[in-house]
């Protein structure tokens, strides 16, 4: 399978990962302290790293760090925005599809013509 794909793949499922770590305990953990959510929550980031250090060491073969850089923060607001929706009960606005397209954007213009290695 294509380096690129993998990386993709493996982003994808960290960011899984990253973002329960990181917002989860705001709708199950309200009512402990602070301390519990932030164990709870190292656990879980754990698995985060576990895909994400491979995701990059395999992506750098081929990308930038600037393109995997890029490339993470378009696929975290991939991952963010439906968790927020959905989990957290966020309701959607307008300017998460005006974050999307700078997002788009983002990757367009890192990627654009450019080798993915300098």
């Amino acid at each position: 399978m294509r380096p690129e794909f993998v990386t993709v793949a493996l982003l994808a499922a960290s960011n899984v990962f990253m973002t329960l770590a990181w917002y989860g305990h705001l709708r199950n953990m309200k009512d402990r302290p602070w301390f519990v959510a932030a164990l709870v929550s190292w656990g879980i980031a754990l698995f985060e790293y576990l895909l994400q250090v491979p995701a990059n060491r395999i992506g750098h073969r081929v990308m930038s760090v600037s393109q995997l850089k890029i490339l993470q923060e378009a696929i975290t607001l991939t991952v963010f925005v439906p968790f927020a929706i959905l989990f957290l009960r966020e309701r959607p606005r307008l300017d998460f599809l005006w974050a999307a397209l700078c997002m788009l954007a983002a990757v367009w213009f890192v990627f654009r013509g450019a080798s993915a290695r300098p």
